[in-house]
């Protein structure tokens, strides 16, 4: 990040006074088109699509390096199954059934990934059908296993990844997927996790998208308020079902095609059908610039588990625990987790700062694209955010006299620092 970005992005988010970024707005009607790496810049993406939280599709230039578009795919563009066999055969994989609906998403079982490739394979000869049902390969994490070596390469529009950094340092888990499946293999409609920003990149294949922009989603509630699982439905026209239907825009549609990569912005709702056999890289992905998104996002999962739990609060001893505890079943985090995930990004910017690290240069190890600018930048988003978590109620509520650094000292460091740097 070049200062006058940081400049123009800490003016953005001054002018939103702790709003979310890129909230209740209109579709903005189509979906750019991002055609060559050597015109578009880190700066032209942080200010054309990650704070206004629009999508975009950026051409199979941006990949054409990538180790799996070379080994992945057979000569024909279809996906090598001889070669992932060689490579991967022995993995145990997840892999969901398009065919079966549990609540808002699809039951998922483990197999090795040489007996999944055996089912697509009998899929296709049987002509896209199998007694076995729409079998989906998804959310396999891959890239902790040290056979995906070469797979990717981390585009640096993407670079400043939080959720994973966060998840690497503990060295438990990650955000990083790998998608396959055959033609008619699918994606109900859903936000990414914690209101994360996400991308994904057709290693082969086709994939439609449908795109609904924050806010919109709240026209396509059924009569009981909740959403629909799938808005290619006719049940959708039901207008006693559907009531509000009427007042939602059209989605924005988008055919990504094989090499091509997928911008997804924060909270912005959407359904992905595989329209040939098709693999898929994707990450989840947090950052500065919505950081506060996923701090709201939380605090409306703590509230509704409140909500439905309202009848023992009075009853049940440590009632605004057990919220905690059930939301962090239910969501994957909770409130003390998040403080410790704003605590390690921050300390880590706060180290590169005090290294004095110059522009463009990288942070140990990680594939964390970050110079000085961007980790002031940070440092002022975090503040920001956890002003709010240290003021909130339930947050006052937890037992932080185990804490390695206090709420509140980590608040005054930062905004030490931000003193220290905005002449920087």
């Amino acid at each position: 990040m070049d200062r006058e970005t940081r400049v123009f992005a800490e003016s953005y988010f001054r002018g939103l006074r702790g709003r979310p970024a890129g909230g209740v707005g209109a579709s903005p009607g189509r979906v750019d088109f991002i055609e060559r790496p050597d015109s578009f810049s880190y700066a032209d993406f942080f200010k054309g699509y990650l704070l206004p939280n629009v999508p975009c599709v950026f051409s199979s230039a941006f990949t054409e390096g990538w180790g799996s578009r070379r080994h992945w795919v057979t000569a024909a563009g279809k996906p090598d199954f001889e070669h992932l066999l060689r490579k991967y055969g022995e993995v145990v994989v997840p892999v969901a059934n398009c065919g079966v609906r549990e609540y808002n998403s699809n039951p998922k079982e483990q197999m090795l990934l040489r007996d999944y490739i055996g089912y697509w394979k009998d899929y296709i000869q049987g002509g896209c059908s199998s007694p076995r049902g729409c079998l989906y390969l998804k959310d396999w994490h891959l890239c902790r296993d040290s056979l995906a070596e070469d797979v990717f390469t981390l585009p640096m529009y993407f670079s400043s990844d939080w959720l994973n950094e966060y998840w690497d340092t503990l060295d438990v888990d990650d955000y990083r997927f790998i998608y396959m499946g055959p033609a008619g293999t699918w994606s109900p409609f859903h936000a990414d996790i914690f209101r994360s920003f996400s991308w994904s990149v057709n290693i082969c294949g086709r994939k439609k998208w449908f795109f609904f922009p924050p806010g919109q989603e709240e026209a396509l509630r059924d009569c009981h308020g909740g959403l629909p699982y799938d808005v290619t439905s006719p049940a959708l026209l039901d207008s006693q079902l559907y009531p509000m239907r009427e007042h939602c825009s059209p989605p924005l549609e988008v055919t990504q095609e094989a090499g091509e990569m997928v911008f997804v912005p924060s909270g912005w709702h959407h359904q992905v059908h595989n329209l040939d056999d098709t693999i898929s890289i994707n990450h989840n992905w947090v950052n500065g610039c919505n950081l506060a998104n996923m701090w709201h996002f939380l605090q409306q999962e703590l509230l509704a588990v409140q909500q439905e739990v309202s009848e023992w609060r009075d009853t049940m001893p440590d009632w605004h625990q057990h919220c905690q505890v059930i939301m962090r079943s239910c969501s994957g985090i909770n409130f003390e987790e998040f403080y410790h995930f704003l605590k390690i990004i921050a300390e880590r910017r706060l180290l590169l700062l005090a290294k004095g690290m110059g522009h463009g240069e990288v942070e140990d190890s990680q594939d964390t694209w970050l110079g000085r600018q961007q980790a002031a930048f940070d440092v002022s988003r975090i503040a920001e955010v956890l002003a709010s978590v240290v003021a909130h109620p339930d947050f006052q509520r937890l037992d932080t006299s185990m804490f390695s650094l206090q709420p509140e000292e980590l608040l005054q460091q930062l905004e030490e620092v931000m003193v220290t740097t905005a002449s920087l």
